[in-house]
């Protein structure tokens, strides 16, 4: 009885002082040595809060800065650099087209449009003019972000419904494996043997869009897939490839659709980022082994055909978008010639926000640098930047959207303006203002009035793409007037 004493008696001092400690804490002060502390409050989740700011008055102090942002002149060099120098009456006749067909809005609050920035509206022309050709090869999409698209999140619905529209089938690239392969409705995929490597965590490698690559432990790994039912474009592709960047004569032996039969290859020797290709009417499964494998590293695979439409998904969980700036251009110029993109969708923000900053000039200087970077490593492709989505916190017993939402929406548009690209209003695009709450009531987003269900990501997607279709329609008819 005594020892049940004793140890009750320890356990009740080590919760006092357990609580003092986060008592203590909870007294910090709001910064410390120069740095922002976060308060540990136990009652956080049942404590009332008041916003920082209202939204009433942050929405007008941002409307007082609404004015056009003036493009680096640099940067608007590297817009037009694609048509070397564009004639000065053809981006009259476009601007004055473009203001016709958008009301003469500068910002569109609804999401309804794409926002082109750049020098003639011309930021979505290469895409664009890839979508009326498919002829030689597929349409190239990337879409970069955070946690927001992950596990393919929205990105399965605007992949399904632009190949809907302009063909093509699979899911397109996917890594050796993420932390969100197990719940991954769009394929099934197994991996054996495999270390990974990230940006969000490691500096040493050198690293493209993905921002991962697989090394093989010691000798011997596996990657096995499974093609899903999820939407019909994606039960099966004509087309399944391997995409690794380090070998040094690695026996690589495949198997697929239950065959009998072995494919044993030697993978090539080189030092860039090579793939190996398998065209058949219909894939379904496969298992890559690698054996003699010591130091060889792989991206992953892509299941795609060689026609229509192919969207990837690069999700990070974490990022900021930040990160992006350290892409090796050799690497980045190496992954283009085997997998080139006509568009590349950026799409970040929600590990910017912090409810209790409402300045974003040092994001938007950095991610400035980021696109004018992501420029250099992909030339030849077109971008569009993603504004935040809705994020709600409970203030006074109710959830309202983060004024901090409204701040680095603000921001994300001037670094479109500033860099020259397009941009899309994702928040608006929901509803704005406490659309976040809405969207937890009908299910289509999660309760930490952050993220999406997948229901949600479908209306987003649906959103998107009716906005590519408007300013294809500008891009269209800006041809035909300019010709």
């Amino acid at each position: 009885m005594m020892n049940i004493k004793d140890n009750f008696n320890r356990l009740l001092i080590l919760l006092i002082f357990v609580l003092f400690i986060c008592v203590g804490l909870y007294g910090l002060p709001d910064s410390l040595f120069g740095y922002t502390i976060k308060k540990v409050d136990l009652l956080s989740d049942i404590r009332l809060k008041e916003a920082s700011v209202s939204l009433d008055s942050l929405r007008a102090q941002l409307e007082e800065t609404e004015a056009v942002i003036e493009t680096d002149s640099a940067i608007r060099c590297d817009s037009t650099t694609q048509a070397e120098l564009i004639d000065l009456r053809v981006i009259e006749l476009r601007d004055s087209l473009y203001k016709i067909m958008s009301t003469g809005r500068q910002a569109d609050t609804a999401g309804i449009r794409i926002e082109d920035h750049s020098t003639g509206h011309t930021g979505l022309s290469r895409f664009f003019a890839a979508l009326n050709r498919r002829t030689s090869r597929p349409v190239r999409i990337a879409v970069t972000g955070d946690s927001f698209i992950e596990g393919d999140i929205m990105v399965a619905d605007f992949r399904n419904d632009m190949q809907k529209k302009f063909g093509g089938r699979g899911v397109g690239f996917v890594p050796v494996t993420s932390p969100t392969a197990q719940y991954r409705p769009t394929i099934d995929q197994q991996i054996k043997g495999w270390t990974i490597h990230s940006i969000l965590n490691d500096k040493k490698q050198a690293y493209t869009l993905s921002g991962m690559t697989f090394e093989v432990k010691s000798d011997k790994a596996e990657i096995s897939f499974k093609t899903a039912g999820y939407y019909d474009r994606l039960k099966s592709v004509s087309s399944l490839k391997l995409i690794y960047e380090k070998t040094a004569g690695t026996n690589m032996q495949l198997v697929y659709n239950g065959s009998p039969d072995t494919i044993n290859r030697v993978l090539s020797s080189s030092g860039i980022i090579d793939q190996y290709i398998v065209h058949d009417d219909s894939i379904t499964t496969g298992r890559f082994t690698f054996t003699d494998a010591k130091g060889f590293r792989a991206l992953g695979l892509a299941l795609e055909d060689n026609e229509g439409v192919v969207v990837d998904n690069f999700s990070l969980r974490g990022n900021s978008g930040l990160l992006m700036e350290r892409l090796d251009p050799a690497d980045c110029e190496s992954f283009d010639k085997v997998r080139h993109y006509d568009l590349i969708i950026l799409q970040y923000g929600l590990n910017v926000i912090d409810e209790n900053m409402l300045q974003y000039g040092w994001y938007k200087a950095r991610m400035i640098k980021v696109i004018s970077h992501l420029r250099h490593c992909f030339p030849d492709t077109d971008f569009l930047l993603m504004g935040v989505s809705d994020r709600c916190n409970q203030y006074n017993g109710e959830f309202q959207t983060m004024p901090a939402v409204l701040a680095l929406l603000h921001t994300q548009r001037q670094i479109a303006q500033q860099a020259g690209i397009p941009f899309w209003n994702t928040f608006g695009a929901m509803g704005g203002e406490n659309s976040m709450v809405g969207f937890v009531n009908k299910g289509w987003a999660s309760k930490d009035y952050t993220h999406l269900s997948f229901r949600g990501g479908r209306e987003i997607a649906k959103s998107l793409i009716s906005a590519l279709l408007i300013e294809k329609e500008f891009y269209d008819k800006a041809e035909q007037t300019v010709q």
